[in-house]
């Protein structure tokens, strides 16, 4: 039991990790406003932290988003705003499951395998997730034009390359709590 309780404790190192993950979710929602890479961050998470912390950290990027959104970038406020973020969280949610399971099931493959697994599911539950969100919520579906989702797809692909080799850097500086690679936590909430 004891055990158990030190393998979900945070220290420095996991602190510094989700702290740098959080700043760059605000450099992209800078840098990207609405298009910020949550697909990717949801992959990442998925890899290099237990899920629990993982759906935190996604969540905290939500709030980052919109705290830059709200602040910097002159969103308005209002019950549109709060339901959108609302869905954002969600799908942030589903997309670091998704993550996870694909991940978990071909975590047998090469490395690279792998880590494409996990991007793609995430991207695919991010899309899915606001495609059905928007459906029922009769917004439109300008949205979803090939080109506005290539980009999305391109933006999250760029992202997820960069996270990916901070990642392998912060493993390999001991960020990651030690490990040689990625993927390698016990799948618990």
């Amino acid at each position: 039991m004891q055990r158990e309780a030190q393998t979900h404790s945070f220290d420095w190192r996991r602190l510094v990790w989700i702290a740098a993950l959080v700043a760059a979710s605000v450099g992209f929602s800078l840098g990207f406003a609405c298009a910020v890479p949550l697909a990717a961050f949801a992959a990442i998470a998925a890899l290099t932290m237990h899920r629990g912390v993982a759906l935190l950290l996604v969540l905290a990027v939500v709030l980052a988003n919109q705290c830059v959104g709200l602040t910097a970038l002159h969103y308005p406020f209002g019950p549109d705003t709060l339901a959108w973020a609302a869905a954002f969280a969600l799908v942030g949610v589903l997309a670091v499951l998704a993550a996870e399971s694909a991940y978990g099931s071909t975590a047998l493959a090469h490395p690279i395998v792998a880590y494409a697994a996990a991007f793609l599911a995430a991207f695919a539950a991010y899309e899915g997730g606001f495609f059905l969100i928007t459906i029922l919520s009769s917004s439109g579906l300008e949205p979803y034009a090939a080109p506005v989702v290539l980009r999305i797809f391109a933006i999250n692909a760029a992202a997820f390359l960069g996270l990916l080799m901070a990642a392998r850097i912060a493993a390999a500086i001991g960020l990651l709590g030690g490990r040689a690679s990625l993927g390698m936590h016990q799948r618990t909430a």
